[in-house]
Parts: C-alpha cells; sequence; structure tokens
C-alpha cells in the first residue's frame, strides 16, 4: 500500500465516523505538500502503518499510555483551573495504549525533520539527546505538565515572550462564523466552568491532522473575561 492509496482509505474510514469538511480536507492535501514535515504532521495515519515494520523491535516493546501523534508542535503552554501557566503535551487526539518507544521515535524523527529545515538551530544529535533526557526527567517526576510560575524560570521567560496578543487572539476567535448544524453542544457545555453555558459556538480552521474533521470553539465571558 502506498501513501495515495492509505490516504483514500482513511479518508473513507473518516467519512464513516464523521461529518467531514471537505474544504478543510482539500487544504490538508495542499499543506501535505509544503515540506516533508508538514507531511509527516497530516500523516499519522501513514505513520502508524509503516511504523511497526521499520522498528520491529521497539514496536514489541511494553505499552504504556501514549500520545501518539507527536512531534515538536505538540507542546504548548495554558492556563490551569488556578490560572497559572502551563508548558507541556497539548495535542492529545490520538492518545492510546502503545509500546512506549513510538512517542521517542516520532517526536524524534519531527526533531531531525525541524533541523533540517532550519528550524532548529541544535544539531540532530544533541536534538535526540534532549529528547531522552526531558523523557527520563519526565519519568521521575510521573509524567506531569511543567507549571511555569513555580520553576523552569528560562522555560517560562521564553513562553511569556512568545505569548498571543489578547487582543488579536480574540479578534480572530470573534470573526470566525457561527456553527450551525449538528454540534457537541453539550460537550462543549460541559468542559466550560460550572454553570457557564456558550454565549457563542463558532467553527475553527486550524491544526494539519485533524483538518477535515469539525472543529468547534465555544465562547463565553466568566470572571469579566472572555473564556474558550
Amino acid at each position: 500500500m502506498n501513501i495515495r492509496q492509505a490516504t483514500r482509505r482513511y479518508e473513507s474510514w473518516l467519512r464513516q465516523q464523521t461529518h467531514v469538511v471537505e474544504r478543510d480536507l482539500r487544504l490538508k492535501h495542499q499543506r501535505m505538500a509544503e515540506s516533508p514535515f508538514t507531511f509527516l504532521r497530516a500523516t499519522y495515519y501513514r505513520w502508524a502503518q509503516i511504523w511497526p515494520e521499520i522498528c520491529p523491535k521497539l514496536a514489541d516493546a511494553p505499552r504504556v499510555l501514549a500520545v501518539g501523534d507527536l512531534h515538536v508542535e505538540n507542546f504548548g503552554t495554558w492556563r490551569d483551573a488556578e490560572g497559572r501557566l502551563v508548558w507541556g503535551v497539548n495535542d492529545v487526539d490520538e492518545a492510546c495504549e502503545l509500546p512506549y518507544p513510538q512517542d521517542l521515535v516520532r517526536l524524534a524523527t519531527s526533531a531531525l525533520l525541524a533541523v533540517e529545515a532550519d528550524h532548529f538551530t541544535l544539531s540532530t544529535r544533541d536534538a535526540c539527546a534532549a529528547i531522552l533526557e526531558g523523557y527520563r526527567a519526565s519519568r521521575e517526576r510521573g509524567g506531569t505538565p511543567l507549571v511555569l510560575s513555580e520553576r523552569r524560570r528560562w522555560l517560562r521567560e521564553i513562553a511569556l515572550s512568545d505569548l498571543r496578543d489578547p487582543v488579536s487572539f480574540w479578534t480572530k476567535l470573534q470573526s470566525w462564523p457561527d456553527a450551525d448544524g449538528r454540534m457537541p453542544r453539550t460537550l462543549l457545555r460541559t468542559a466550560l466552568p460550572h454553570g457557564l453555558s456558550p454565549d457563542r459556538i463558532v467553527r475553527r480552521t486550524a491544526g494539519v491532522g485533524s483538518l477535515g474533521r469539525p472543529r468547534f470553539v465555544a465562547l463565553t465571558p466568566w470572571g469579566g473575561s472572555r473564556r474558550t
């Protein structure tokens, strides 16, 4: 099976699971041709097929709860329930039980592609060493995200310098069209603070691997500010 056949089979299966936004799917096909790194992000379904064939010894390793579609752009910041700035894995759409090296190999592959594209200034050897060191340290902590208000000052400074301008962020959110038709209204409501209902539900086009799936964002005022 080649990539074209794998893509057709995956998208046929996807249409059986959910409504597909065909416009976003066409955009995904265009983005897949941008670079090897973007292609990797867009084709986790193909990775899941060929990784066990390429790395059969690693595929027999003990299975753990894994991210699955892990790559260098699947890390970021968010605010926890106490409003603290937190850094960690922020995309777990494909989380499932997998051989534990799977996440490490995929993350390292994405890092090497990023190095080749000059997104990183470190060497491929240093990138892989940093991934292994981070994995070991995370295991010792129990795999929890990093609360940047308490430790890792260097990472906090990087995160704060790269935070989105709230005016631009909310202007963009408010400009998205209202969602119509079927939507997970109950699921979105349960994700909001207790007692709140969505003020608006909008459609969103974002990411690479998830392009084609319907995506929704619930907007509501809370505590004198907006919340998604």
